[in-house]
């Protein structure tokens, strides 16, 4: 596998080493995930064989990068320019280098932009990519809600535009250009609107408008959405389902072991789940289910899993790739429990044909803090009642249940 340093378009920077060694953390005694290549009969579609110098997307984290990957096979489209928007979190960029490899293996310019480097670095970032931004004739975008992608939106002349997953926040997105809403994270509805929205609203009305498909007769330019989310889509905009075709493909079947893992969620980071309580919820899912392991988010703090590991006697483990891609490789557990995130739509299209079984443990509404949007349940009800192929297990704990045994 190339390094992230590897081969790059002039101009173009690369992954700090500083990133280098945080992904990868785990307690002692869980195997290396192993790297397994083989094409996998018809998941497998051609390879392309040119550079596509008209295609630029923008990603900010490793799922978006994912998804690049998959709506790139998906479309046997040519090489294209990806644009590493870098944040400053050790743990997502270390995961975003990563990526980046895989896109490099895959034939794809890789350009990393340490967007958020100091007061001067939206400028430098803006001033160089303006001339890919006037040359591209389609745009491809992980996350509609950045700031910095509505920006970029706001200069490119690109007429075909193309909006892949990122996880749930695709649910929100279509939901709000359906409605004609501002475009707002949905753990911020009701948060009230900063001094620096309002300075930023014209670009993000303008990011809007672009990304709402035009009438049939005035259409000048196409909205498309790839996704594995169940969305509908307004009307005039293209979807193609996203099944991760690549990811089967290029990686696994994977080992199955004897117990149960649970993936963990940034809720609390975000504000919206009690930290107590969610503990509490992960020490009665490991119980019930026999679950050894917790894939941690990339967003949950340190501290929080070190009372995790220590309250539960579960072994953390902090993923070097999205999850989709390490359960792919394996070893990965027969069961697999998450809390309503966007893993219980992506994760049994990734393990289709392995046996393995996902359930997702619905949040009860005592979960959630005071800070919490007045949109957070409704929005993460949606997210498990529309979740295909997954069992649903209470959030509420049945005190008249027997816990099952570790197996």
């Amino acid at each position: 596998m190339n390094s992230p340093e590897g081969t790059r378009a002039a101009g173009a920077a690369v992954p700090p080493r500083e990133a280098a060694g945080t992904p990868a953390r785990r307690l002692p005694g869980v195997p290396r995930q192993r790297n397994r290549t083989e094409p996998s009969g018809d998941d497998m579609r051609p390879a392309p064989t040119d550079t596509d110098t008209g295609t630029l997307a923008f990603v900010e984290s490793p799922v978006q990068l994912l998804n690049v990957l998959e709506w790139a096979h998906s479309a046997r489209a040519a090489a294209l320019t990806v644009v590493v928007l870098s944040p400053h979190d050790p743990m997502t960029r270390g995961q975003l280098r990563r990526m980046a490899e895989l896109a490099r293996d895959e034939g794809h310019t890789v350009r990393w932009e340490e967007a958020r480097g100091g007061a001067t670095a939206p400028l430098r970032t803006i001033g160089g990519l303006t001339p890919l931004l006037r040359r591209a004739r389609r745009v491809v975008l992980g996350d509609p809600f950045s700031r910095y992608v509505q920006l970029l939106l706001a200069l490119t002349r690109a007429r075909d535009l193309v909006v892949v997953d990122d996880g749930t926040a695709t649910m929100e997105f279509i939901g709000q250009l359906a409605r004609g809403e501002r475009l707002v994270r949905w753990h911020r509805h009701g948060a009230g609107r900063r001094p620096r929205d309002l300075l930023f609203a014209p670009f993000a009305a303008t990011a809007r408008r672009r990304l709402t498909p035009g009438p049939e007769g005035a259409r000048r330019r196409t909205v498309a959405l790839f996704s594995s989310m169940p969305v509908e889509v307004p009307e005039g905009m293209a979807v193609t389902a996203n099944d991760f075709a690549w990811t089967r493909g290029r990686f696994g079947p994977p080992r199955l072991t004897r117990t149960a893992d649970i993936v963990g969620t940034s809720l609390v980071e975000t504000g919206v789940v009690d930290t107590d309580r969610y503990l509490a919820a992960v020490a009665r899912l490991a119980r019930t289910h026999g679950a050894t392991r917790y894939f941690a988010h990339r967003r949950e703090r340190t501290g929080k899993l070190h009372r995790l590991a220590t309250e539960t006697g579960l072994e953390v483990v902090r993923p070097d790739l999205p999850l989709e891609l390490i359960a792919r490789r394996g070893p990965v557990g027969r069961l697999v429990l998450s809390f309503p995130s966007t893993v219980v739509h992506t994760l049994p299209l990734a393990l289709k044909g392995t046996g393995v079984q996902v359930a997702v443990c619905d949040i009860d509404p005592a979960w959630l803090t005071a800070h919490a949007s007045p949109r957070a349940q409704g929005f993460l009800d949606d997210v498990t009642g529309t979740a295909r192929d997954v069992q649903r297990l209470p959030g509420r704990p049945d005190l008249t249940a027997e816990p099952e045994g570790r197996t």
